[in-house]
């Protein structure tokens, strides 16, 4: 995740202008009476939807999403391992 991927919440959030903010597609308010009505006060809201997760035909193949999952993992590690390493120092 880079800074540009957090740039359209940014410009919805206006931190400082919260009178100037304006729901979009992506960026929704929610009433604190709304949020406790829930089953279990669950903050995962999901309004978008991703279709290609509907139909199978649609998703990478197989080895294609095992050979992501694995690159994801070392580059996790390889960042926790960074971690690790500074805060021995």
């Amino acid at each position: 995740m880079t800074r540009a991927d957090l740039d359209g919440f940014i410009a919805c959030y206006r931190s400082g202008r919260r009178h100037e903010r304006a729901e979009t597609e992506r960026f929704r308010r929610y009433a604190y009476a709304d949020l406790i009505a829930c089953d279990k006060i669950n903050l995962d809201i999901f309004w978008l939807k991703d279709d290609t997760l509907d139909d199978p035909d649609l998703l990478p193949p197989p080895d294609e999403i095992a050979a992501e999952i694995g690159e994801n993992l070392e580059a996790a590690l390889d960042r926790f391992r960074k971690v690790a390493l500074s805060l021995q120092a």
